[in-house]
Parts: structure tokens; C-alpha cells; sequence
């Protein structure tokens, strides 16, 4: 009777593939960001874990792996993962650059974790500011107050001395998984899911 049905044998579309999967995510309580931080990205971010939070307060894992982007984005998704009563695992893979670092300290130490090959890179924020000189300055004037927010965050949550972690973002500085737990901005490398509970 459904042999010759057209809508019986067809394939999924990636439309219904892409809804599974959100569902099937948003069921295990993860949050993915994977990408350039945009304000788009921000906002699909905060939507899911206020929508998780208020469904528990059961544990979020966030996975990250990006190479950074907007600061203003990833402060807004550091903010919320702090504001939210659901505690977040931070699980980086890939890469964790710059804005995406930021956003991953938002996690508590403990509950910073990273997959083997993960690499770390801190700096501090650049701007390609254009137009007339006094609009040059107050962006010059920003970006220095960026750079030592930025130094702040990482310096307490990390554990490093400012002085250091001033110096550290002067150039690029990229950390592998072992070095990044050295530093502490990682608590441990995990392989399996399991670890995250125990």
C-alpha cells in the first residue's frame, strides 16, 4: 500500500536532520559553539541555556571550539553562563581563541575541561578603527580598557599575577591542552564523557 508513496521513501531532509539533531541536543543538555562569535551566535547561545535552565538545574555541557570573534558576544555568553542557576561544564575542543576563551572562562575552574588536542590562544583585542582622528582615539582609549578587562578576567581565572598575564597577551599565546592546564585555564583533559561526572 506505502511501496509507490514518494513521502514514505524520501529521504530526510536536511531541514527534519538539522531538527533532530537540535532536539536530540537540547535533550542531552548540550550547548554547541562552534564558529566565529558573532552577536547571531550570542544570541542562539543565551536562548539555549536560558531554555535549559529553566527546564532544571541539572548540569549544561557546553562544547566549544572557535577561534573567537566579537568580545562584546563572548562576554555576553560568559555573563549568562555566571547568571544562570544550571551549572556549566565548558568542554573545549578544536580550538579556543580570543573571544572564545573568554566566553569558555566563564565556566568555574573546576568545571573547565578540554579534549586532548585542544589548543588555547589569549591576546589581546585588536581594532581596525578608521575616520577622523578623535574617533581613532576614543577606540584606541576602548581597546586599552578591553585589554586590561580581559587581563582581569583571565588573571583571576586563572590564578596568574596580572603582570603576567599583561605580558601573555602582549603577542599571540598559544597553549596546547597540557599547558593550558598548567596555566589554569583548564582543570583537566578528558577523553570520554563519563569524565565529566566524575
Amino acid at each position: 500500500m506505502f511501496a509507490n508513496d514518494p513521502d514514505r521513501n524520501a529521504a530526510p531532509s536536511p531541514a527534519q536532520n538539522g531538527a533532530f539533531l537540535e532536539e536530540k541536543t537540547f535533550r542531552a543538555r548540550t550547548v554547541l559553539v562552534f564558529g566565529t562569535i558573532t552577536d547571531a551566535t550570542a544570541s542562539e547561545t543565551v536562548r539555549r541555556l536560558l531554555a535549559l535552565d529553566a527546564e532544571s538545574d541539572a548540569p549544561i555541557n557546553m562544547i566549544v571550539s572557535s577561534p573567537g570573534g566579537h568580545l562584546e558576544s563572548g562576554d555576553a555568553i560568559h555573563d549568562v553562563v555566571r547568571f544562570i542557576c544550571a551549572p556549566v561544564n565548558m568542554v573545549g575542543t578544536g580550538w579556543v581563541g580570543s573571544a572564545a576563551t573568554h566566553l569558555y572562562l566563564g565556566a568555574p575552574r573546576e568545571r573547565r575541561f578540554c579534549l586532548p588536542q585542544t589548543r588555547f590562544l589569549i591576546h589581546q583585542p585588536s581594532g581596525g578603527a578608521g575616520g577622523p582622528a578623535s574617533d581613532i582615539a576614543i577606540h584606541a582609549r576602548e581597546i586599552v580598557k578591553a585589554r586590561e578587562r580581559i587581563a582581569r578576567v583571565i588573571a583571576r581565572e586563572s590564578g596568574q599575577p596580572l603582570d603576567r598575564v599583561l605580558a601573555d597577551i602582549e603577542r599571540d599565546h598559544w597553549m596546547p591542552a597540557e599547558e593550558a592546564v598548567a596555566y589554569g585555564l583548564v582543570s583537566r583533559i578528558i577523553e570520554r564523557r563519563g569524565e565529566l561526572a566524575a
